[in-house]
């Protein structure tokens, strides 16, 4: 970041002498106002529940301007990576900083599909769970627990450990998601087979059996390539900012990525897609397009409780970049899979057609998010709404884990430790029990 010319000056209304802070600039977007010595000369924090005007760190992976819909890692728009690039393309771009050579390329995708499997001691440990225990609940564990078979990768000052961390938790996640689905569908585990790309070899071991061979959909295996990158990072979100707050401890990876993938579960994030497909599931069953006019009155009346999910977004205050080409995605998938007629995708169009339509919707700029259609294209793929969210951590693992590395790699770096506005009794004795 660059120091900029002019200051930041806090005056008081009681008379107190005013304080400078500086300022600096980043390379794109707002200004920041540097408070770090805030207290030391006021004896005061900032009060700023949520982070909605504070940045918690530097960084120089993701960003993205919600005014525009833009979305850029590393300086790339999201629709030329999600057109022109793969996910391990992308993945390469999130954690070295550049878009990979032909021979970069290859010897990424060597190391990662060559440590795809995972120590067989963890089919043990997954069986421990319940059959019918959500996904979320199975991945939060699995992923902490690969610190007690990978512990030789868990020095955090060792660059080459940090890196082969990166590469294991990208190339195991995959696997993880499927041995948890199929655990939960009483079926036998599917072992990675190297001659797939990241997405088929995924796609295999979700859906093949050893009854038949299973030929991987190259129109599905693009979609759901596509939803990996679209959601590979997205800047400063909960669970990035969890990863970073739990790593900043010093733990090990391990248990940083099972952090975020415990705070991705949560609705108003990762599960959101699973959220909305939730909605237009009761929509149909409530009387389908037909009633979409009469759900959506119900949405602007503040006293139903009814919530439309899957528009609007906490940053973009415009079209989200990604809910363009997952609707483009969503088409594709349809018509390839012969589900072009599928009743879900109707609904939604007719949701997405009266949002941009209706003023009460326009004036809140409540455009459609990525969540609203990938539920839908995975869906259509085979995969059960309970599994929407593992999939987002399988795609969010590559950004949590080069925010991660940057956080690490930041000789300046420190132990998060949020201040807060204390509410509570003052200092008060104890009294005996018999006297209370």
């Amino acid at each position: 970041m660059k120091l900029s010319e002019k200051k930041a000056t806090l005056s008081f209304s009681d008379g107190s002498n005013p304080v400078e802070f500086p300022v600096y600039q980043g390379t794109v977007g707002p200004d920041v106002i540097d408070i770090r010595k805030l207290y030391g000369q006021t004896g005061m924090f900032t009060y700023d529940p949520g982070f909605l005007s504070t940045a918690s760190c530097e960084s120089a992976i993701t960003y993205i301007d919600g005014d525009k819909g833009q979305l850029l890692y590393r300086g790339y728009p999201i629709e030329q990576l999600a057109v022109n690039c793969d996910f391990m393309e992308t993945s390469y771009l999130l954690l070295n900083g550049e878009l990979p050579n032909e021979k970069q390329k290859a010897d990424f995708n060597h190391q990662v599909t060559y440590h795809t499997m995972v120590n067989e001691q963890m089919q043990f440990f997954l069986r421990g769970f319940r059959r019918d225990a959500h996904p979320m609940a199975i991945m939060t564990g699995l992923v902490g627990a690969m610190a007690a078979f990978y512990h030789d990768s868990t020095d955090i000052t060792n660059p080459e450990h940090r890196h082969i961390s990166a590469i294991r938790l990208l190339a195991k996640m995959p696997t993880l998601v499927a041995m948890t689905y199929k655990y939960s569908q009483g079926q036998p585990f599917i072992y990675p087979q190297n001659d797939l790309s990241y997405t088929g070899n995924f796609l295999r071991m979700m859906f093949a059996t050893p009854c038949e061979d299973y030929k991987v959909n190259d129109v599905v295996e693009r979609a759901l390539d596509r939803i990996f990158i679209l959601h590979a990072d997205h800047e400063q979100n909960a669970s990035t900012s969890t990863v970073r707050l739990c790593g900043s401890s010093g733990t090990n990876p391990f248990a940083a990525i099972a952090a975020g993938v415990a705070c991705l579960w949560g609705p108003a994030h990762g599960g959101a897609n699973e959220a909305c497909l939730n909605m237009l599931e009761q929509i149909q069953a409530n009387g389908g397009i037909a009633k979409v006019g009469e759900f959506m009155e119900q949405v602007k009346d503040k006293e139903s409780g009814v919530r439309l999910m899957g528009f609007g977004h906490r940053v973009y205050k415009n079209y989200d970049p990604r809910a363009k080409l997952m609707q483009e995605t969503c088409k594709e998938v349809l018509t390839a899979l012969g589900l072009e007629n599928d009743p879900l995708f109707k609904l939604a169009m007719e949701l997405e057609r009266i949002a941009l339509e209706d003023p009460y919707f326009v004036e809140r700029k409540l455009y459609p998010n990525v969540d609203f259609y990938s539920g839908i294209v995975q869906r259509a793929i085979g995969i059960p709404t309970s599994l929407f969210t593992a999939i987002f951590a399988l795609a969010r693992t590559v950004g949590w884990v080069a925010q991660w590395n940057e956080m690490i790699s930041d000789p300046a770096y420190k132990i998060g430790r949020p201040r807060q506005l204390f509410t509570g009794e003052i200092a008060r004795d104890v009294v005996e029990i018999s006297k209370r």
